[in-house]
């Protein structure tokens, strides 16, 4: 009580207008102050640790995926080196070339089935010292340059596997990186030395651990980067040391990276991953910036606020003063008034008509405010109407794409699936949803999608299949969003409907024969229809049958593509009974152009 008694005798020795200042500084500049500083703080840690979990999951994923690749290349390895016939072939001495080649070609398909076979495998190499060998098909005979080559003599030194990147120029001339597999294959009772090598595809690497979002750098040992999706890192060392902290300036810009090692099966190599995401400290920082915009709106807008309100205030004061002092010495001519409805206001009251006029012009000021407060009122919930309404596509996507992550994490492939293409579905619909037009291309993705779904719900009952007629580009290609579901739909779900397995869908794209329009053609090799029943389907897309639900689909396609079109195309139904059911979308030569 002391202390409060002490404040409030504080408070008045100041005027007025110093009493408002120092009420906004203790009640909204101190703590706005210090609690914005803390959530922007709080918020900055939060979003870095998202951020770096999510960098940290995706190493993970390029780590698993390199552990299973370089397992199974090494499995493929270990039946290579101990296969008794390509022992057989390279000790054995030959009287020509010929003679080698012949043998070459009688046990062929041990290599070649590993090569041809296996996508994760770009080209497997024996290198042999054998002089009467030649260099044909896998076999090399060793030359001067390969038998100085480091990596030549560790492996004939060392009987266990290592892992190797190895330069290498294509019919180009580009030159790329190989992860290689290099192992000496036992001769025994020869004094040749023989070597297996395994290029590793990189083209595979990049489809399998591929990112959009993410910069990955990838080297074995103390090697440079053998991978990485932006080429100017290939051959060169890694952007950032084992051990270093998360954030780090890569190239003039501050990048979020995650770095782990990779011990190989049974070698004593190791694989350094390095994962950088050089746009999140951008996003963090704008969020940062609004953060900081809004903690100074709510500290300002009050304090300018307080101040014309305190000047405000202390003229009305001064003025009741003035008034006053003139009422004292009897002059009513008053020159200046005091307007509103507080205590002020109410000094006037001794003053019988200027507090009655004070009263008239405040009733209508107050009808007027009332107005104005119903109008604002009804605009607010009108906003508030339509953001209730507002759906962030990307938020859902994010939130369906964090729940995939948890399911990977935990091993469940066929949930994390699921949600994947659930959410590619969803991203779609919401970005097209409004749209014109959208890319063929685009358009067919999202149906492949739709297809993977379907296919996750009814197994083996199908399969589908995508064509396009060569030359055509489908990204300049454009097309109505989401017009081939519905067909697609009704192929599965009515063409395939008594097909338990063995089922196909089929949709060729080309140009029609004759003009320069382009044709969709959705085939099934279902039940297929009789022909009066295909009348009736055909009649049903020209006119609407409010009774059948059946076709409302395809009828609402029709009408979207002859609206948009003209009558002159649209949809065309054919079928046989037993033999499946095809529907063609008919489009002008417009929409074939420049995007």
């Amino acid at each position: 009580m002391r202390k409060k008694h002490e404040l409030f005798g504080f408070l008045r020795k100041l005027g007025i207008q110093k009493q408002l200042y120092t009420i906004y500084m203790l009640a909204v500049l101190i703590p706005v102050s210090l609690i914005g500083t803390f959530l922007v703080g709080n918020t900055y840690r939060l979003l870095t640790n998202y951020h770096g979990d999510l960098l940290e999951s995706d190493n993970l994923r390029v780590r698993t995926i390199l552990f299973e690749i370089t397992t199974q290349v090494y499995n493929i390895s270990e039946e290579l080196s101990y296969h008794e016939k390509v022992e057989s072939l390279l000790k054995k001495r030959y009287a020509y070339h010929e003679e080698f080649k012949a043998a070459v070609n009688r046990i062929s398909e041990i290599v070649d089935n590993y090569a041809d076979h296996y996508t994760e495998i770009d080209q497997v190499e024996i290198y042999c010292d054998n002089p009467d060998i030649c260099d044909y098909k896998q076999y090399r005979l060793v030359d001067e340059e390969t038998q100085n080559s480091d990596w030549y003599r560790r492996a004939i030194s060392q009987t266990s596997v290592f892992w190797h990147e190895m330069r290498n120029i294509d019919k180009y001339g580009n030159e790329y990186w190989n992860l290689c597999l290099i192992r000496r294959i036992p001769l025994v009772n020869s004094k040749h030395h023989a070597v297996l090598v395994i290029r590793i595809s990189n083209n595979y690497l990049k489809t399998r651990i591929g990112s959009q979002k993410y910069q990955i750098c990838v080297s074995v040992d103390d090697g440079v980067v053998f991978f990485a999706l932006d080429s100017e890192n290939n051959g060169k060392p890694q952007p950032v040391a084992l051990g270093s902290g998360k954030k780090q300036k890569i190239r003039h810009k501050t990048c979020l990276v995650e770095i782990s090692e990779l011990g190989l099966y049974l070698s004593d190599s190791h694989i350094y991953i390095c994962t950088m995401d050089d746009q999140s400290y951008d996003t963090i920082r704008s969020i940062i910036q609004i953060c900081i915009l809004i903690i100074l709106v709510a500290v300002f807008v009050p304090g300018i606020l307080v101040y014309y309100f305190g000047q405000y205030f202390t003229r009305r004061v001064r003025t009741l003063r003035h008034v006053m002092y003139q009422a004292s010495n009897e002059d009513y001519d008053f020159k200046e008034m005091v307007r509103g409805e507080d205590e002020l206001s109410e000094a006037f009251s001794d003053l019988e008509v200027m507090v009655q006029n004070i009263k008239e012009k405040d009733a209508q000021m107050y009808k007027v405010l009332l107005k104005e407060q119903e109008l604002t009122n009804e605009q607010q919930k009108m906003e508030f109407k339509m953001l209730a309404s507002q759906i962030n596509p990307h938020f859902l996507y994010n939130t369906l794409e964090t729940i995939r992550m948890k399911a990977y994490t935990v091993g469940d492939r066929e949930v994390a699936t699921a949600i994947k293409l659930l959410g590619k579905s969803m991203r779609y619909v919401l970005e097209n949803n409004g749209t014109a037009f959208t890319a063929l291309k685009e358009e067919l993705d999202y149906i492949e999608i739709y297809m993977k779904i379907q296919k996750l719900r009814f197994t083996d009952k199908f399969d589908y299949e995508l064509r396009t007629q060569d030359g055509m580009d489908l990204y300049k290609c454009i097309t109505l969003p989401l017009l081939l579901q519905p067909i697609v739909e009704n192929a599965i779900l009515h063409g395939l409907e008594e097909t338990e397995q063995g089922g196909m869908v089929t949709i060729q794209i080309g140009q029609e024969t004759g003009s320069e329009g382009i044709y969709i053609a959705v085939s099934d090799n279902g039940c297929g229809m009789d022909k009066e029943t295909l009348e009736r389907l055909r009649a049903d897309i020209e006119t609407k049958n409010p009774m059948k639900k059946e076709s409302i689909g395809l009828y609402n396609i029709n009408q979207r593509v002859k609206l948009c079109y003209g009558n002159e195309y649209g949809m065309t139904i054919d079928s046989l009974a037993g033999s499946g059911t095809t529907v063609t979308l008919h489009l002008p030569e417009k929409v074939y152009h420049d995007i």
